[in-house]
């Protein structure tokens, strides 16, 4: 049985694992939309909020900025967009997400650091994680 002063004194190993964890997350969800993104051939910028019912948004957004919103609507569903906008609410840490990027940098934007944060805390992408995660 742990004691509450053996927790505290593991609190800040546990708290950055689960930030690790939380990245790792990110990282592979986000591939996986980078994935769908390229393979539907998605292009075009893109405004991204998060929920906020004080302004009686009551579910988060991707909005078509240029090209159909249709097209969009097809390849995401509610909650695809509400994790996207969850996802990025964590990386940018802020509650208050309102994003704009073109699809096709998805990867460039919101990958690329978190590849560079996550070999910074000593984490290697193993490529066969990649390559499955490509597959989805």
């Amino acid at each position: 049985m742990k004691t509450l002063t053996s927790l505290l004194s593991h609190r800040a190993a546990l708290i950055k694992q689960a930030r690790l964890a939380n990245l790792a997350y990110a990282y592979e969800t986000l591939s996986r939309f980078e994935h769908r993104i390229a393979r539907a051939r998605l292009r075009g910028s893109v405004t991204v909020r998060h929920a906020a019912p004080e302004e009686e948004r009551y579910w988060a957004s991707l909005t078509a900025n240029e090209g159909a919103q249709s097209v969009l609507e097809e390849h995401f569903s509610d909650e695809d967009v509400m994790e996207l906008a969850d996802l990025l609410t964590f990386l940018n840490c802020s509650d208050a997400l309102e994003v704009t990027f073109p699809l096709e940098e998805l990867a460039e934007r919101f990958l690329t650091p978190l590849r560079a944060e996550l070999a910074r805390e000593g984490v290697v992408i193993d490529p066969v994680d990649a390559r499955r995660d490509a597959m989805r």
